[in-house]
């Protein structure tokens, strides 16, 4: 009987999934595998918010590989020496896992592929991280999409592929030791955020449903506004570790009211994907330079960090980061043009500190959405600068996001939360919040006599 392993990545779920059906119909014996990598450990991926809703999706996805008569085999180290090391200990002829497009993603599945031959093992690449793969879609002489407008278009009309079925049986080879799922203070001694989301398929399948029901058919008119906890998805976390296929969130939502608004969001992280794998730099690299030079400050960056910049709709969306391990998409870009404009400092610190605290920090959409507000990214207004009172003024008109994550500020009537400092000052001294640390209109100036002077 012929045995296949299914090398589980950032793919963690049962439905939809290409390798998982792949593996099953072509083996009777199927070996499901995660490993936890120690590369990865050791780079923000090990994170403790990231690391808690992985554990939960482990776990989750066990639970759904039982159901069906499998179990979810656990190692910890090297994955191309662990995987082929599994393969050898139950005569798998064949490694099926999703393909991905990161630089280290791809240096693993080539040294996969490349060893895995040596030992006589085939190594399958299966589409499934994005709608639309990476490559599939290019514009005339080029090898991708600089601009997100002509890729939406061909995107919406891009055919798309059958959903795969979930196994309804798995047989695991005998004698296969299955390794138990180690508690979070076994892998960091960091806590993770006290309002972080559940992982897992399970989790992320209530959340779509949920969202189908109360939010889909308001998305358009209602993904901006702040005030609204539920006026987003909140799906982005379960996108990231595969716990939904995207293909699969599409699907559900085409047609719907509202359906069209949130299908150009899943463009836009397929859009960021194409770019990543075709700069593979980038998450260190400028995609477009300026000759930034920018500015060091450890205390402005500190304060933007710990939400104590004296701008409410500034704070309310870092405060919100480091409780949840989520951000509001609006306030992302609110904070990031801060950061990288306001107090020019450079996007890549904005970047690091997402990836530590975001549990849906994809390389991909990280690094492409804080190039892009940096100006130096897939923009095509590099030098425009979100005005944080103005978009507070906007989609926070009431203050109830600012004062939902400031409790400092609760006690400050509407509007005028996002303006403390023009409180009297009797008013101001019972705050225990700061002045602004720089005025946003002169640095505007500051930032865009920069990009004019070519960075200094």
């Amino acid at each position: 009987m012929r045995t296949a392993v299914a090398l589980f990545t950032r793919d963690l779920r049962v439905r939809d999934q290409a390798a998982l059906a792949t593996a099953a119909r072509e083996a009777g014996r199927v070996v499901p595998l995660f490993v936890l990598d120690d590369e990865l450990l050791r780079r923000n991926c090990g994170s403790p918010n990231r690391l808690s809703f992985l554990l939960d999706c482990l776990r989750d996805l066990d639970r759904s590989l039982r159901e069906r008569g499998g179990r979810l085999v656990l190692r910890h180290g090297d994955p191309v020496e662990e995987a082929l090391g599994v393969a050898g200990e139950c005569g798998a002829g064949a490694i099926h896992l999703s393909d991905d497009y990161s630089a280290y993603a791809r240096r693993r599945r080539e040294r996969l592929e490349r060893e895995g031959a040596a030992a006589g093992v085939r190594v399958h690449a299966h589409p499934g991280v994005t709608v639309v793969e990476p490559g599939e879609l290019l514009p005339a002489g080029g090898d991708h999409y600089r601009v997100f407008t002509p890729y939406w278009r061909v995107w919406s009309e891009a055919p798309r592929a059958e959903a795969h079925r979930a196994p309804r049986e798995l047989a695991l080879p005998p004698g296969i030791r299955v390794a138990r799922i180690p508690a979070l203070d076994r892998l960091t001694s960091r806590s993770p955020s006290p309002d972080l989301a559940r992982g897992g398929e399970t989790a992320a399948r209530r959340r779509l449903e949920r969202w189908l029901r109360n939010g889909l058919a308001g998305y358009e008119e209602s993904h901006d506004d702040l005030a609204s906890a539920d006026g987003t998805s909140h799906l982005s976390a379960d996108l990231h570790f595969g716990c939904l296929a995207p293909a699969s969130v599409l699907a559900r939502v085409g047609g719907r009211p509202g359906g069209a608004a949130f299908a150009r969001q899943l463009c836009w992280r397929d859009f960021h994907h194409q770019v990543l794998a075709a700069r593979p730099d980038i998450p260190r690299a400028d995609y477009r330079g300026h000759g930034d030079r920018w500015r060091r400050s450890r205390r402005l960056a500190e304060a933007w960090r710990e939400g104590r910049t004296g701008y409410p709709i500034v704070d309310a969306g870092m405060r919100q980061l480091a409780r949840e391990g989520f951000m509001h998409n609006r306030a992302r870009m609110i904070v990031a043009s801060f950061l990288t404009k306001t107090l020019y400092i450079d996007w890549r610190t904005g970047a690091d500190h997402f990836a530590r605290l975001l549990v849906d920090a994809d390389v991909a959409s990280n690094v492409g959405n804080w190039q892009w507000v940096a100006g130096t990214g897939n923009d095509t207004r590099p030098n425009r600068v979100l005005n944080p009172l103005r978009q507070a003024a906007r989609f926070d008109p009431e203050g109830e996001y600012v004062r939902r994550h400031l409790p400092e500020l609760a006690g400050v009537p509407g509007g005028a939360v996002h303006e403390p400092w023009r409180l009297e000052v009797g008013q101001r001294r019972k705050l225990d919040y700061p002045d602004p640390v720089v005025d946003h209109e002169e640095a505007t100036v500051r930032f865009r006599s920069f990009r004019e002077s070519g960075g200094g």
